[in-house]
């Protein structure tokens, strides 16, 4: 099990931020990115969840005000961050605040989060980006005016083939991953076992460094 982050590695960018009037009403607080701004990995999601608010200590981002803090995927994704090698990578959300219901965020609220990514991407400057789940990728594509088609799929060539995303006007890797919800469902139908899918990530990342 990885360690409970420290709250001190929080990345405030804009306290009480209320550009999205439903989140702002919805969030019990923002999911702000955290970890080491030195990372070479940045791992972004796509918006926290609602969280439970018993746990000890793992509640989620809507509780503990850091990304990836959830007993299920926090936990799992900060574990393949280890597995890939970095342990001490940074992570976020495309979308900083829970959406009502567990929802989608909409369109204009990814818009208006951009911004706040964008800042977390210029100011740690990594040299790979995972993106775990179809709308962290979307989000993460539309930054560079790129869009996505057929996100299953997209993930199992990266992985095969051991490359990254067309990124224009980014000095990173862009690396698409499976939601981790949704990872051993979708490595049986990917007929991939989880040693090659993660053997395949690590080479997709390294791309950047080939390519220079």
């Amino acid at each position: 099990m990885p360690e409970f982050p420290d709250p001190g590695t929080r990345n405030v960018l804009r306290p009480g931020c209320e550009r999205c009037p439903a989140l702002a009403e919805s969030r019990h607080c923002i999911s702000w990115g955290q970890g080491d701004r030195d990372a070479d990995l940045v791992v972004v999601g796509e918006a926290p969840g609602a969280g439970d608010p018993d746990a000890e200590q793992w509640r989620g981002g809507n509780y503990t005000g850091m990304a990836y803090t959830t007993r299920h995927s926090g936990r799992r994704v900060r574990d393949l961050a280890a597995a890939l090698g970095h342990p001490d990578a940074y992570f976020t959300n495309a979308v900083k605040c829970h959406p009502p219901e567990n929802r989608d965020p909409t369109p204009e609220e990814r818009d208006a989060c951009a911004g706040h990514l964008e800042t977390e991407l210029a100011e740690i400057q990594p040299a790979a980006v995972l993106a775990t789940g179809k709308h962290a990728t979307a989000s993460l594509l539309s930054l560079a005016d790129r869009s996505l088609d057929g996100f299953v799929a997209t993930v199992g060539a990266c992985v095969r083939e051991g490359r990254s995303l067309d990124w224009p006007g980014f000095d990173a890797a862009l690396v698409p991953a499976l939601h981790p919800s949704y990872e051993d469902v979708w490595l049986s139908r990917l007929d991939l076992s989880r040693d090659a899918y993660v053997a395949g990530l690590r080479d997709a990342l390294a791309s950047a460094r080939r390519q220079d």
